[in-house]
């Protein structure tokens, strides 16, 4: 499918259709959270009940107590939760998280990847984690191991662990 776009079509579904979640977050440290999550509609122009889907968002993903605060203003996990708020708002199709939780101590991650679990289970976006820590993978229905720019291995877990119950 997206072999026979034109670079156009692929810009166009990128921008409606893909999710991104940063290590790094690319949060705009001069915007309060909820603008933050708006930026994906920016180009388009902000409704009012995008505004009420943000602040839902954020409240889905938590933080519904710091709406108006700045980036910098909150700790990494709670960054990197409004990198997901902001990833899901468009209501992906994928989601690509390159090392959500690289940047994060254990406890936060988790706090991260349960965020990732609910949007995986309640919107059923397709998740897509990119990841060092092999542990994340007892969370995934499939493991994909790349070595040297090529898949080494695919693995399916019959059974997946909660986030919590990993031991990092």
């Amino acid at each position: 499918k997206l072999s026979a776009m034109n670079a156009r079509e692929r810009d166009r579904y990128r921008n409606a259709d893909v999710g991104f979640i940063f290590q790094n977050f690319n949060l705009l440290g001069n915007l309060s959270i909820v603008d933050n999550v708006l930026v994906p509609f920016l180009p388009r122009g902000i409704a009012a009940d995008m505004r009420h889907r943000a602040v839902d968002l954020l409240d889905h993903v938590g933080l519904a107590n710091r709406l108006h605060h700045r980036p910098g203003e909150l700790s990494g996990g709670e960054q990197q939760r409004v990198a997901i708020a902001r990833a899901i708002a468009k209501q992906p199709e994928i989601l690509l998280c390159d090392e959500p939780t690289g940047a994060l101590d254990s406890q936060t991650g988790v706090l991260v990847l349960e965020a990732l679990d609910q949007v995986n289970r309640e919107l059923g976006t397709t998740t897509a984690l990119i990841t060092h820590n092999t542990v994340i993978g007892q969370m995934a229905d499939r493991v994909i191991h790349i070595a040297d720019g090529r898949i080494a291995s695919v693995e399916k877990n019959s059974t997946r662990c909660a986030p919590e119950d990993l031991a990092w």
